[in-house]
């Protein structure tokens, strides 16, 4: 089944929006009217199976080019609107891609052809008399939707190459665990290229919910008063987010939402302290933690926000229809206590890298993925990261978890955010550096203090050897952490 007509199986005729905002509002019905109608000016222009790529930040152009895509059976491959030039030609050249759909803003920065299509030109193509394109019964639900590229740890981005299927798998078990219906309101601040952010589109679509685009968070008194205008039930967002909410000012703690159902949280480890201080702030709101990766379409696992005091820490379980399962180097489950990788197990694993047959094989291995977080697993089968296998800093041939003393600089009054990475050390072979942001608070903070806090509460070997302070943390367009190392 084709991902376009699984999403909009029951909402294509709702006359309600599924964009809401002052900038732009747009209707269910429109937005499938619209895009149907580009999915056949693509077939009849490109034919099937080719990579159309998107670049723009999160509006209702994109949505409509992107669900066209999809419609007409080629790949979509959103990008970042503030790619680079040479990573566009890069990824250009190698998808081999005739068309692509860009803002007014991105082509005005970067070098494109002529025949690209922009918010005006989409305009033009929907006024034309196509008809929309019919549901296919036939239509092979393994086919390639979409080609979302990850920077990774190299040089080059690899993409991972998503089916229809894959989608409509995550997208039905995320329904599932967060219980949405169409009375949900979501505010987006996750760009839509980002997996994570695409799943809100996808899930909201499917069951008749809305969405609040916010392209702004950066402006949290207009992100908190749309939170409230707008009545939205859930918010998204990565640790970054969380962080600078609780911590930047005390506008977030002293604002109260009254429709505001649930949150989620993913895109890497949130520390316990803030989980501690949300839920300690908001305790009628549903804190969900979870565990993703873009090579599983967006969702692993989940915590119940039942069980968030009791196993605080954990990224939990496997969502319906994942198995996940903690593995030593020679692939036997781990014992309570041991740590091991992580592997995955479900119709929502990708099919592979790009035209990179090696480092697919090299990831996926007997159906089972291999996430590269190392985990432990409690008694009850709950999941604990520890690290991932890249980020494990080497002191004097001990290995030490950044995510262990990151937990612990949080703690300290007036820090908002942290990184710890390594640097080269003639005597240790790898030392620990961190660099550290702080609120009006924590000013007055130095590096033998943080030094000492860290003594207090962890093994010497794993305090900080060099500590440094900045205005702000670097985060990638996804809101992620990025480390200099």
């Amino acid at each position: 089944m084709n991902n376009f007509d699984f999403m909009f199986e029951k909402s294509s005729n709702l006359e309600k929006n599924l964009v809401l905002g002052t900038k732009e509002s747009k209707s269910f019905k429109s937005i499938f009217e619209e895009s149907s109608k580009l999915a056949s000016y693509l077939r009849n222009k490109l034919g099937q199976d080719k990579k159309i790529l998107i670049v723009a930040h999160n509006s209702s152009f994109f949505i409509v080019a992107y669900l066209g895509i999809l419609k007409s059976g080629n790949i979509c491959v959103p990008l970042n609107p503030g790619i680079e030039q040479d990573g566009f030609d890069f990824i250009k050249t190698k998808t081999k891609s005739p068309l692509g759909f860009f803002s007014e803003i991105v082509r005005n920065r970067l070098n494109l052809p002529d025949d690209c299509i922009t918010e005006n030109t989409l305009v033009e193509i929907i006024a034309r008399e196509y008809k929309m394109l019919p549901m296919e019964p036939g239509f092979d639900g393994e086919r390639v939707a979409e080609i979302i590229f990850t920077s990774g740890s190299t040089a080059l981005p690899k993409g991972v190459m998503l089916s229809h299927n894959n989608i409509i798998a995550n997208t039905e078990s995320i329904i599932q665990y967060l219980s949405l219906n169409g009375t949900d309101i979501m505010m987006v601040v996750l760009p839509f290229f980002y997996c994570y952010g695409l799943s809100l589109l996808h899930s909201h679509i499917r069951v008749g919910g809305s969405l609040v685009l916010n392209n702004n968070f950066i402006f949290l008194g207009s992100t908190f008063n749309d939170l409230n205008k707008y009545c939205c039930s859930g918010f998204a967002g990565v640790p970054s987010h969380f962080q600078i909410m609780l911590r930047k000012s005390d506008l977030f703690k002293n604002t109260k939402f009254p429709s505001l159902r649930y949150v989620t949280q993913a895109g890497g480890k949130l520390h316990n302290t803030f989980i501690n201080e949300f839920t300690e702030t908001f305790p009628k709101v549903q804190f969900f933690v979870m565990y993703g990766q873009t090579e599983a379409t967006s969702r692993l696992s989940y915590l119940p926000p039942s069980l968030l005091k009791k196993k605080l820490g954990s990224i939990g379980k496997g969502i319906p229809g994942v198995e996940l399962k903690v593995v030593d180097d020679q692939g036997y489950p781990i014992s309570t206590g041991d740590t091991g990788e992580i592997l995955a197990r479900g119709r929502n694993v990708m099919l592979g890298y790009f035209e990179d047959p090696v480092l697919t094989a090299d990831t996926i291995k007997n159906g089972w993925l291999y996430t590269g977080d190392l985990a432990t697993v409690d008694e009850d089968g709950y999941i604990y990261i520890t690290a991932r296998k890249k980020e494990i800093i080497k002191v004097g041939g001990k290995r030490v978890s950044s995510k262990e003393i990151e937990e612990v600089i949080v703690m300290m009054t007036g820090v908002i955010d942290c990184t710890v990475e390594s640097v080269d050390d003639k005597l240790l072979g790898e030392a620990i550096k961190v660099t550290v942001v702080v609120n009006e608070m924590g000013k007055k903070i130095t590096s033998d203090d943080l030094k000492q806090f860290c003594g207090a509460k962890l093994s010497s070997y794993k305090v900080p050897k060099y500590v440094a302070f900045k205005e702000s943390m670097d985060v990638n367009p996804s809101g992620k952490k990025v480390k200099q190392a």
